[in-house]
């Protein structure tokens, strides 16, 4: 006689959240990264993605077409997709949409029994000044982004109070220049513990979804995880017809643990100050402006203009080997310079760069090592586009490391 079996529920290793804001001209080749996250489905299944998509493009047979703006809310399993809804578009700039997001994503996550949650962000991308796109132009505040993530954690705690444990692990900025300071800090307050990011232009399809497998091979190793992340994004190749493109000529996985991320913040914010009370003696302030200017900031690609905001976005730790090891400063000064390479070094469990990075015209990323700060070598490049409400200084950590300090200096 058969008896009655109740399937037991499927439990998950991973829960990745893909939030993919399609409202721009990538609309159509970003969305590979969800073709990649089925593909990745059938062959793991410790990973479900729950996915938000705003998009014009709609499933048409086996074709892809493009309709009207609108947003569809569903999830990757096992190589099946379900639990589909189509709604109006939403504005994925909208902290309290990504919030609901984040809230939603966790709440799957409970119910899959995934171990940990990661965020995958899928837009244009830009650094300090934000990540998110909104349909006038506009960009997300990268603070708001974190703050985004903290209340939508906040909201699955109230929801299910007795999973008030669960967090967002882990945050892959598939965008162009996310691996700031800024970024980093802001989202290891909000209690993300990782952040998977280039400190460049990212070329899109982008970040492979196919990381999630990573995540979930390695997830109570971070030093294995993060390297096989960056493995992943460096070794993807994407076919342009005559030439073959990587999504990144440099990627990073950070560990945002608020112990080194505080001695990060001390570390930078004493040679800040202290470069600042010495700017008086004779050619020091030169000397900085030099060091400074002698790293390249970042897009660095044919096309770019010295207007460009993020052109002085420089690689933190190129630049505080640089002031180290210049004798022309105070023994001090080299001393706080080494002190905050060291910092900001031990945030980075993997990395990787390219010194011939042939899509970008055989650009060199050899010293583009972990995460940016924003070091302006002239008053114009401060916050160029703050007219059009793009900022990299309206962030804690700017504020925090007396960053304005070391400005006077170099500018």
């Amino acid at each position: 006689m058969l008896q009655n079996v109740t399937a037991a529920p499927v439990r998950r290793s991973l829960e990745f959240g893909i939030y993919r804001d399609g409202d721009n001209n990538l609309d159509a080749i970003q969305e590979s990264t969800l073709s990649q996250a089925l593909r990745t489905s059938r062959t793991d299944s410790r990973i479900e993605f729950t996915v938000e998509d705003t998009t014009r493009l709609r499933a048409d047979g086996d074709a892809v077409v493009s309709g009207a703006l609108h947003t569809e809310q569903y999830t990757i399993a096992d190589g099946d997709v379900s639990r589909v809804h189509l709604v109006r578009a939403h504005e994925m700039s909208s902290e309290a949409n990504l919030a609901r997001f984040v809230a939603h994503t966790l709440g799957n996550a409970q119910a899959s029994g995934a171990q940990t949650t990661w965020l995958d962000l899928v837009d244009h991308g830009g650094g300090d000044g934000g990540g998110l796109e909104t349909r006038d132009g506009r960009v997300m505040s990268m603070p708001d982004i974190a703050k985004a993530i903290s209340d939508g954690v906040t909201l699955h705690a109230h929801e299910h109070p007795e999973d008030a444990g669960r967090g967002v692990d882990g945050v892959v900025a598939n965008q162009c220049l996310m691996d700031t300071m800024g970024f980093a800090d802001a989202l290891s307050h909000a209690g993300v513990k990782y952040l998977a990011a280039s400190p460049e232009t990212m070329l899109a399809p982008g970040v492979p979804s196919g990381v999630a497998h990573a995540i979930a091979s390695h997830a109570h190793a971070p030093d294995a995880m993060a390297k096989a992340i960056v493995n992943d994004v460096m070794r993807t190749k994407y076919d342009a017809g005559e030439l073959d493109f990587g999504p990144a000529a440099a990627f990073d996985v950070l560990d945002l643990d608020p112990e080194k991320i505080a001695r990060a913040e001390r570390s930078v914010k004493q040679l800040n100050d202290d470069v600042a009370a010495e700017a008086r003696a004779s050619g020091v302030r030169r000397a900085v402006h030099n060091d400074a200017r002698a790293i390249d900031g970042m897009a660095r690609f044919p096309e770019a203009t010295s207007d460009m905001p993020w052109r002085a976005d420089r690689p933190a730790i190129a630049f505080y080997e640089k002031l180290a090891s210049d004798a022309r400063m105070s023994d001090k000064v080299r001393a706080d310079a080494r002190a905050a390479a060291e910092a900001v070094r031990s945030l980075v469990l993997s990395h990787r760069e390219s010194d011939d990075f042939k899509a970008f015209g055989g650009s060199d990323y050899s010293d583009a090592v972990g995460p940016t700060v924003h070091l302006p070598t002239s008053r114009r490049q401060i916050d160029p586009w703050a007219s059009a409400g793009v900022t990299e200084t309206d962030n804690s950590f700017y504020q925090a490391v007396d960053e304005d300090a070391m400005t006077r200096v170099t500018t």
